[in-house]
């Protein structure tokens, strides 16, 4: 297959380094908005569905991270189609909007049903946003090692997306009470309901998530176009997408393959590291502070209860988003040295198999202090589970930056979005973020007949369901990896 872009390493220009500021924005934007359920979650359920069975409530926690993905998925199959049709700067543009929007009206839903469709609309613009902008720098940089730099480092703000929103939901559970209320228009109040609670963590830290969009929506829509599929449409060379080309003999592999591995990547994350919310009650640290409460004010307990709950899930989350972060780095560093594409995911693969399970089935029940530090005022209580998180959210992490820099590199400009989008989307949206639901499910088998669990109990049994899927999509995708196949270097001209 002959290629017919420029293979020198470029010089990079004020437009190039504008266009990785805004690809790493967008990034970390991405992450911002896909994690922020793994510290809302608790208290929005709370608010919207207060007094629930803990049958009911385990079933919405699958379903608010799931079904959302799933819509994403879906819709995010038809952006990966568009971006080959289109082209991919005009669907960035248009799924920048639909995400920023949605995740702002989010913060004032009013009902469950009312979150989940707003919810769904936000992951669409997500999913779609993904697939366009992998596409998008990797026929901006075609050169190998510059690709694989750019889109290594350029990722690798996605972990500082997860870095800002656990910063964000620890600044807004401190400061939220000293905010100015947040109230629904009054000319929708009759279509929709008040906001129950305008000083809400979550609303605050759901409404922080549209600032990274603002600089997105005024610049990209005047970025350059992806060259080699300006040239091939101006030419009248492109090709149409086809989503049944993906299973041809010389793709189905690939195509069958990257789909089930990247649905494992996801199924850790929101399978295990996405439920920690719902693990803290049983940790013997979470247990300790709450023994140090008074029992005077029953009513008061419950409220000092939930916050050191929220405290303790934006630490850890701090501390997995950090992990995340080095091991993109990790990731963007070794991908220009491993030869080997499946040697480079081993390297992250292998261990993550060994130590997570652990840290999910055993490390929750067993977590014990380290050491405290006095930063300020309030000291900060450093534990073994922070140390399991922090490597679990490293060699996970890598694995996602690893699928963004293979994926462009196994298929042809114009398959190349609609085969991103099959595995980021049907794999990863799709079929991995339905590991959240069955680890919630797993976690209501373990609690048949044991009468009514105290919330010690469903927080283990959490904990135990977690490093059950965790350690099964890990192996499935170990056993996966055999199959995985080399890029061939003329597929990204091609």
């Amino acid at each position: 297959m002959a290629s017919d872009l420029p293979t020198g390493r470029q010089s990079l220009t004020f437009r190039h380094w504008l266009i990785l500021i805004l690809a790493a924005i967008g990034f970390g934007f991405d992450i911002y908005v896909l994690l922020i359920m793994q510290y809302i979650g608790r208290e929005l359920l709370g608010e919207l569905l207060p007094n629930a069975d803990p049958a009911v409530r385990r079933h919405w926690q699958g379903l608010l991270f799931w079904v959302p993905m799933l819509a994403g998925g879906a819709v995010g199959l038809v952006g990966g189609y568009l971006t080959d049709l289109l082209g991919r700067r005009r669907v960035l543009t248009f799924s920048i909007l639909l995400y920023a929007i949605a995740t702002f009206a989010s913060g004032y839903s009013t009902t469950l049903p009312m979150f989940l469709v707003l919810r769904c609309l936000t992951l669409i613009g997500v999913c779609v946003e993904f697939v366009a902008a992998i596409a998008w720098l990797a026929e901006l940089f075609p050169q190998h090692d510059q690709r694989e730099r750019v889109l290594g480092y350029t990722q690798a703000f996605s972990s500082l997306g997860g870095l800002t929103v656990a910063g964000a939901y620890l600044f807004f559970n401190h400061y939220h009470s000293n905010l100015p209320p947040l109230q629904m228009p009054e000319f929708l109040t009759g279509a929709f309901g008040a906001v129950a609670n305008g000083h809400a963590t979550w609303r605050y830290t759901l409404l922080s998530g549209v600032i990274p969009a603002i600089p997105l929506i005024l610049i990209r829509p005047f970025m350059p176009e992806s060259p080699v599929w300006a040239q091939k449409k101006a030419a009248g060379t492109l090709k149409r997408p086809s989503v049944i080309e993906l299973f041809s003999p010389e793709l189905r592999r690939t195509t069958i393959v990257t789909t089930l591995m990247f649905a494992c990547s996801y199924g850790v994350a929101f399978g295990g590291i996405q439920q920690v919310q719902y693990m803290i009650e049983s940790m013997p640290t979470y247990q300790e502070q709450v023994s140090k409460l008074s029992t005077d004010d029953p009513k008061a307990v419950q409220t000092k209860k939930a916050a050191i709950t929220r405290e303790m899930t934006g630490r850890y989350g701090t501390a997995q988003e950090i992990g995340g972060l080095v091991g993109r780095f990790l990731l963007a560093s070794l991908a220009v040295y491993i030869v080997s594409r499946r040697n480079l995911l081993r390297v992250f693969l292998v261990p993550c198999l060994l130590l997570a399970p652990l840290v999910f089935y055993y490390g929750v029940e067993h977590n014990r202090e380290l050491f405290t530090l006095k930063i300020g005022e309030e000291p900060i209580q450093l534990t073994w589970f922070h140390v399991g998180i922090f490597f679990t959210g490293l060699l996970t992490v890598a694995q996602f930056s690893f699928w963004g820099n293979y994926l462009p590199t196994v298929y042809p400009v114009h398959l190349r979005g609609t085969g991103e989008s099959c595995a980021a989307n049907l794999g990863g949206r799709i079929l991995g973020t339905s590991f959240a639901l069955v680890t919630s499910e797993v976690a209501g088998l373990l609690a048949v007949g044991s009468g009514k669990l105290t919330p010690i109990q469903e927080a283990a049994n959490m904990a135990h369901a977690a490093g059950f899927v965790v350690g099964s999509v890990l192996l499935a995708g170990f056993l996966l990896s055999f199959f995985l196949p080399e890029p061939v270097p003329e597929k990204l001209a091609g």
